[in-house]
C-alpha cells in the first residue's frame, strides 16, 4: 500500500505543481502557497488510491474467490462486441460481500463484466445509482489501478433498490431522445443522441470512425472540448439575438446544467462541464486573462477530487482545447479581424486554436495527422448548435408529447444531415490524414514543427520561409507521386494488407472490385489500404471468425464501399458472431450468412470454394480445440477453438490458386490436408506464422509464394522462427507485413510476382 500511496502522491503532485506554477506566473503570486497545496493534494490523492487497495475486496480478488456482491451502479452498463462475443461491462461501487456464507461491509470501486448473451437486455436498461446483487467470480483488475476488483457476472442482475430521482430524469430524457429520433434516417439517427448526450449506441461505427479521420470526433462524446463548442455557439446566439454581456454568461450556464442532467452527472460529464464553464466564462465577459488562472484552478480541484485524471488522455485533450480556446484562439481572432469580419475571424481561429493544441497528443495515440480536421471544424460548426439545442429541445419535449419531439428532431435532423456530409466528404479525400510517428517522440516532433512554425510566422521573412517551404512540400508530393512506382501493381491478384497484428486481404475482381477476406484491428488501416487499392465495390466479404483482430476494422471496409454480402465463420458460440456483426452490416443491408465447407462462389474471375470449417460436433479434431499428438509440429500448443474454426478458402484464378487459411492451427490443418486438396501457389500462412503449424500440411499445400500478415514487435513472437525455415526450405519466395509493408501478389509474364510495397520482391517461376 505504501508504494500505491506514494505513486499516486507523486503522479498527482507533479500534475497539479505543474498547473499551479503556470497560475503563480500569471497572477504574479508567491510559489510557496500553491506549493502547499500541492503537497496537501498528493497527500489527499495518495490516500484516495490507497483506498482502492484497501480492505479485504483486493485479496479476495487475488484469491479468485467467488462472491455475492450488492453494489450500485456508478456509470451506465455498455455493450462491447469482442471475439465475436457481446459483453456488458459497468462500474460500480461494491457495498457488501458475501464469502463462505458471510457478509462483509465494504466501499470498494469494481468493474462489472456480464459474458451472458441472454441477460444484455437485463443489463442495458439498468440506470446509474441502481443497486443491485449479483454472484460471479473475482479477480484483480488487469490495467485499471482505480479499482479494486473485476467481477465476473452470469445472468441478469437481483434489483434491490431503485435509481435516485436525477438519474431517472435524465434516463427519461435520454429514451425521450432516442424515440424522437426513431423517424430519422440511419446516420442521423444514430448522430444526434451522440451529438447531444454522447450515446453512440445507435450511431453507425464506420460513420464514426469517418467523424474521427475528420477531427469531429470531439462532437460524439462528452468532452471539454464538445461542451466548449457548444457552450461557444450558444454564446454567439445570445449576443446575436442582443443579450447583454452579463446575461450571455447566464444563459451558458444553463446550458452547462441542462447537458449535465441530460448526459448523466457522473464525474466525466462534470470535468467537461467544468471545462466548457471556464472557457465560456472567460469569453463571454471578454477577461481571457483571467480565464487561464481559473483554469489551473480547475485542473487542481478536478486532480484532487479524482488522481487518475492524471494519467487520462481524454482530460489531458479536454484541458488542451480548453488551452487552446484561452490563450491562441484571441489572438488568431483579433490578428484575423484586420482582414476579415469579426465573425469570421471567429469561427476560423476557434476550431484552429483547438486543433494546434491538441495535435502533438492525439498524433501520439493515433500515429497520423489530420490535414482536414480545421476545415472540417470550420464548416461543421454553424450546425453544431442549432443540432443540439433541437435535440435538447426534442427530449425534453418527448415526455409531453412524442410527435412534437419527432418534430424538432427532424428539423435538428437537417443540420446533423450537414455534419454527416461534412464527415464524408472530408474522409473521403485522398490525403485526409497522414501517417506521423506514433509515441512521445512524434508528439515531441510535431511540437517542435508547431513551435517553429509559429516563430517564423512573426515575422515577414519567416512568413516567407514558411510559404516557400510549403511551396516545396506541395512540389515535392507532386513529383514523387509521378515519379513513384504505382501501386498496386499491375495485374495483382491478392494483396495482404498491413494492418499490423491482424488479418487483411484483398482479391481483385475487376475494375475497383475486390473481395476482402477480414478487416483486421482497426477501420483506418484497412480504409487506407482499400483506398490505395481504389477499391469501391466489395462484392464478397469474409471474416473467417470474430477474433478481434479479424473483425473490428469492419467500419474501414463499410466506408464509402458497397458490399454485396457477408460471409461469417463459426466461434464456440455462433450466434454470438451474427449479433456482433448485425448492427454494422444490417444498417447497411449487407445480408449475412454462416460460411460452411462445400459452399462455392463465382465473383467475377474468381472461383471461390469453402473448405472449412467443417460440420462441429464432439470429436471433430478441427473444432475440438486439443491436441493430444503433437507429432513434428513446432510447438505443443493446444489449439483454439475459434482459431480452427476460421473459415478456410480455396480461390482459383485463371492462371493461379491461392489458400486462405484465417487461424486454424494444428490439429484444423491435419484435419483439412487429409480431407480436401490443399494444393496451392500462394498461402496466406495461418495464425500469423505461430508455431502451431504442421509440417505435413505445408508440405501438402506446396506453395510458391508465402505471405505472412503479422505486427512489428508484436507480444506473441509471431512468426515463429521454426515455420520460417520450413517455409524457405521448401523454395517458397515469403513476404511479410511486418517488414515489407502491404504485400501484393502479381500475375507477370513470366509467372507470380510478389512485391512488398516498402521495395521488396521478386518473382516466383
Amino acid at each position: 500500500m505504501a508504494d500505491c500511496t506514494g505513486s499516486a502522491r507523486r503522479v498527482a503532485a507533479g500534475r497539479a505543481l505543474g498547473g499551479s506554477a503556470v497560475c503563480s506566473r500569471r497572477v504574479g503570486r508567491p510559489l510557496a502557497a500553491p506549493v502547499r497545496l500541492d503537497a496537501r493534494s498528493g497527500r489527499l490523492a495518495g490516500l484516495r488510491l490507497a483506498a482502492v487497495a484497501a480492505g479485504p475486496l483486493p485479496g479476495l480478488a487475488a484469491e479468485r474467490s467467488h462472491a455475492a456482491v450488492d453494489a450500485v451502479l456508478t456509470g451506465d452498463p455498455e455493450v462491447r462486441h469482442a471475439a465475436g462475443r457481446r459483453t456488458v461491462v459497468a462500474t460500480a461501487r461494491a457495498e457488501r460481500l458475501r464469502v463462505g456464507g458471510r457478509w462483509i461491509d465494504v466501499r470498494s470501486p469494481v468493474l462489472l463484466i456480464v459474458s451472458s448473451p441472454g441477460a444484455v437486455r437485463d443489463w442495458t436498461a439498468l440506470l446509474p445509482s441502481q443497486r443491485i446483487r449479483v454472484e460471479g467470480g473475482l479477480a484483480p483488475p488487469r490495467y485499471d489501478r482505480d479499482i479494486s476488483a473485476v467481477v465476473f457476472c452470469r445472468g441478469p442482475p437481483e434489483l434491490v433498490g431503485t435509481p435516485s430521482l436525477v438519474q431517472r430524469v435524465a434516463g427519461d430524457l435520454r429514451a425521450g431522445l432516442r424515440a424522437s429520433v426513431g423517424p430519422l434516417g440511419p446516420e442521423e439517427r444514430g448522430v444526434l443522441p451522440a451529438l447531444v448526450v454522447g450515446d453512440t449506441s445507435l450511431l453507425d461505427p464506420g460513420l464514426e470512425e469517418e467523424f474521427r479521420t475528420t477531427g469531429l470526433a470531439h462532437l460524439l462524446v462528452v468532452s471539454g472540448t464538445n461542451v466548449t463548442l457548444v457552450l461557444g455557439a450558444v454564446l454567439v446566439l445570445a449576443r446575436w439575438i442582443g443579450l447583454g454581456a452579463r446575461v450571455a454568461p447566464l444563459l451558458g450556464g444553463v446550458a452547462v446544467l441542462a447537458f449535465a442532467v441530460l448526459a448523466r452527472p457522473d464525474p466525466s460529464v462534470l470535468r467537461a462541464s467544468v471545462m466548457g464553464l471556464v472557457t465560456v466564462v472567460a469569453l463571454a465577459t471578454g477577461r481571457e486573462r483571467q480565464g487561464r488562472p481559473a483554469l489551473c484552478a480547475a485542473v487542481l480541484g478536478l486532480v484532487l477530487f479524482e488522481p487518475m485524471l492524471a494519467r487520462s488522455y481524454g482530460f489531458t485533450l479536454s484541458v488542451l482545447a480548453t488551452a487552446g480556446l484561452l490563450v491562441l484562439a484571441p489572438v488568431w481572432r483579433d490578428r484575423l479581424q484586420r482582414r476579415m469580419p469579426a465573425w469570421l475571424a471567429e469561427a476560423i481561429a476557434i476550431p484552429a486554436a483547438a486543433q494546434v493544441a491538441c495535435a502533438p497528443v492525439l498524433a501520439m495515440l493515433s500515429g497520423e495527422v489530420s490535414l482536414v480536421a480545421v476545415a472540417a471544424n470550420l464548416m461543421a460548426a454553424p450546425a453544431v448548435a442549432p443540432s443540439t439545442v433541437l435535440g435538447l429541445l426534442a427530449a425534453v419535449a418527448a415526455l409531453v408529447s412524442l410527435p412534437l419531439g419527432q418534430a424538432l428532431a427532424q428539423v435538428g435532423g437537417l443540420a446533423v444531415s450537414w455534419l454527416v456530409t461534412v464527415a464524408h466528404t472530408g474522409a473521403s479525400l485522398r490525403f485526409a490524414t497522414v501517417p506521423w510517428p506514433a509515441g512521445v517522440a512524434g508528439a515531441g516532433l510535431l511540437l517542435v514543427a508547431i513551435l517553429l512554425g509559429a516563430l517564423l510566422l512573426r515575422y515577414a521573412a519567416g512568413r516567407r520561409i514558411v510559404a516557400g517551404c510549403l511551396a516545396g512540400v506541395v512540389a515535392a508530393g507532386v513529383v514523387l507521386h509521378i515519379l513513384a512506382p504505382g501501386w498496386p501493381p499491375p495485374g495483382w491478384l491478392l494483396v495482404a494488407c498491413d494492418v499490423g497484428q491482424g488479418d487483411a486481404l484483398a482479391l481483385a475482381t475487376g475494375r475497383n472490385a475486390a473481395v476482402v477476406v477480414d478487416a483486421g484491428p482497426e477501420p483506418r488501416l484497412i480504409d487506407r489500404c482499400l483506398r490505395d487499392l481504389r477499391v469501391r465495390k466489395v462484392p464478397l466479404l469474409v471474416l473467417t471468425h470474430g477474433h478481434e483482430d479479424h473483425v473490428d476494422g469492419l467500419p474501414g471496409v463499410l466506408r464509402g464501399r458497397s458490399v454485396g454480402a457477408a460471409l461469417v465463420g463459426g466461434l464456440a458460440e455462433p450466434d454470438d458472431v451474427a449479433g456482433s456483426l448485425e448492427r454494422p452490416l444490417g444498417s447497411v443491408g449487407v445480408p449475412v450468412r454462416r460460411a460452411e465447407a462445400g459452399q462455392r462462389w463465382r465473383v467475377g474471375r474468381l472461383d471461390i470454394t469453402v473448405l472449412g470449417p467443417p460440420a462441429q460436433h464432439p470429436g471433430n479434431p478441427a473444432t475440438e480445440g486439443t491436441s493430444e499428438d503433437p507429432g513434428e509440429g513446432f510447438g505443443e500448443n493446444e489449439g483454439s477453438a475459434e482459431n480452427n474454426a476460421s473459415v478456410v478458402l480455396h480461390v482459383r484464378w485463371p492462371d493461379a490458386t491461392a489458400l486462405l487459411t484465417g487461424d486454424i492451427e494444428t490439429e484444423a490443418q491435419r484435419h483439412l490436408a487429409a480431407a480436401a486438396d490443399v494444393r496451392a501457389d500462394i498461402l496466406k500462412v495461418p495464425h500469423h506464422g505461430s508455431a502451431s503449424q504442421d509440417p505435413g500440411f505445408l508440405r501438402a499445400v506446396g506453395a510458391r509464394v508465402v505471405v505472412t500478415s503479422v505486427g512489428a514487435d508484436n507480444s506473441y513472437g509471431h512468426p515463429s522462427a521454426g515455420v520460417l525455415r520450413q517455409l524457405r526450405a521448401g523454395g517458397a519466395r515469403s513476404l511479410r507485413t511486418d517488414r515489407d509493408g502491404d504485400v501484393a501478389v502479381a500475375q507477370g509474364t513470366r509467372g507470380l510476382v510478389v512485391v512488398g510495397r516498402r521495395g521488396s520482391g521478386g518473382s516466383s517461376r
